[in-house]
């Protein structure tokens, strides 16, 4: 757990610290947001940032995400200021922490903050050969691929090598290719120097180096063009890189782990992934099967989430019902682990019983019991023809839009999900959005 402190609200928040360093946290104190700004960029990573509601919250997360440092960031304050604190909220920060600290409501926070859904469970026998593998192969440097369809649990079982890993005491850092426009990713990647292009104000540390010791993880690495695709191979083979700007190369110290949900094989063969690179990280391949091909795991998931959530949210914990558990188990769960967690976390919320109940598990597509009615019933051609009726008049821009914004909201936001679903790489799926946000701003206009 990294921790860093902005600010000192009279030595409350270094009190803080203090207690933070007893429950096994590394701490960094920085005076003010340039100076936090200036240790972030520089690799000092952190996974929760404490700050003095005093500062200037809004334009220090402002900076935070216009330099794409993903850190979480919770307010510190008095605990009579509740001004300060519904201000520290609205500009962004995760929480307030009342002052003088609390000892166990700070362990409480740093616990929240770190909380990582790295506990496998894989009690179905089609997991066995791949934790039998993932158990053999963890305590080595050796790069590992993991595929698998979308949702399946990539970025758990990379975790899970490198909480078994000699690295295990290193950072653990991950990056969705996928995530990052196409122009940004080398910056991302290898890091830049002051003045290598428009808007790069200082010096910026890469994922390469900011995983020094530790694991660096990129996840949907098919999602990479193949000009940056070649700087990677080289990465891999040399151990070395070199920053955007920069002039001499920079030694890597780390375990590489890439995942893909697609066929890197047939990405060769189509041109759009390189060889050389896939031989480079298909040293070791962990191929993990979707859920319905392990449905001993379903419920025990399921109960992980209905926990998770139920704490998440301050609400009781229930547990499934025995209906609603046999809807769980006799879905066929297209999005896998992430569909039954997003499943989850809707249940939790709008229970109504004593009971997680049947109603309250929504689910996108009709389960594989009611798949087997027959086509010829009359509800399936009158909804079909309901279906159709109402799509007259629209254009196909106008239902494709329809298609993907609901498909989004089926997925709670998560893009990567949503994309699987609609068949569309979540870089298309990304530019649809914005294409979509920027018409609506001219519409307002």
């Amino acid at each position: 757990m990294r921790l860093m402190i902005v600010g000192s609200l009279e030595g409350h928040i270094s009190e803080a610290g203090k207690i933070a360093l007893s429950r096994g946290a590394d701490v960094v104190h920085c005076e003010d947001e340039e100076e936090a700004l200036g240790a972030l960029r520089s690799g000092k990573g952190a996974d929760l940032v404490m700050i003095d509601v005093r500062r200037n919250i809004a334009a220090f997360i402002k900076s935070l995400e216009e330099e794409r440092i993903a850190v979480q960031v919770v307010a510190c304050g008095l605990e009579n200021d509740a001004a300060a604190a519904v201000r520290a909220i609205k500009a962004g920060a995760k929480e307030y922490v009342p002052l003088p600290p609390d000892a166990e409501l700070i362990a409480a926070v740093l616990q929240a903050a770190v909380e990582e859904r790295s506990e496998m469970i894989a009690g179905d026998p089609a997991m066995r050969p791949v934790m039998e593998m993932a158990a053999k192969i963890a305590p080595s440097d050796a790069t590992v691929l993991i595929t698998g369809a979308s949702g399946t649990g990539k970025e758990v079982m990379s975790r899970y090598i490198h909480n078994h890993s000699r690295r295990k005491d290193g950072k653990f850092i991950s990056l969705n290719c996928a995530a990052i426009p196409e122009n940004l990713l080398e910056s991302e990647l290898f890091g830049h120097e002051k003045g290598a292009f428009t808007g790069a104000v200082a010096r910026r540390i890469g994922k390469f180096e900011e995983a020094g010791g530790g694991t660096l993880l990129l996840d949907e690495i098919s999602e990479m063009h193949p000009s940056l695709q070649a700087k990677l191979l080289r990465a891999v083979q040399e151990r070395v890189i070199d920053r955007v700007g920069g002039r001499e190369p920079v030694k890597i110290d780390i375990r590489l782990i890439a995942t893909s949900n697609r066929d890197l094989q047939e990405e060769v063969k189509k041109g759009n992934f390189r060889e050389d690179l896939y031989f480079r990280l298909n040293v070791v391949n962990l191929d993990l099967p979707g859920l319905k091909d392990r449905p001993a795991d379903i419920l025990p998931l399921a109960e992980m989430f209905a926990e998770k959530y139920a704490k998440d949210n301050g609400l009781p914990l229930k547990k499934i019902s025995k209906e609603a558990t046999e809807k769980l188990k006799n879905y066929h769960w297209p999005g896998n682990v992430r569909e039954l967690e997003n499943t989850l976390h809707r249940a939790v919320l709008i229970s109504a019983e004593n009971e997680i109940e049947e109603a309250a598990i929504i689910l996108s597509e009709a389960p594989k019991a009611a798949a087997q009615k027959p086509p010829s019933a009359p509800s399936a051609d009158d909804g079909a023809d309901s279906a159709i009726a109402a799509l007259v008049g629209s254009s196909v821009a106008e239902m494709e839009q329809e298609l993907i914004t609901r498909t989004l909201d089926h997925c709670l936001g998560n893009r990567t999900h949503a994309a699987r679903i609609l068949g569309i790489s979540i870089r298309t799926l990304r530019n649809k959005l914005s294409q979509y946000e920027k018409e609506q701003k001219t519409a307002a206009k």
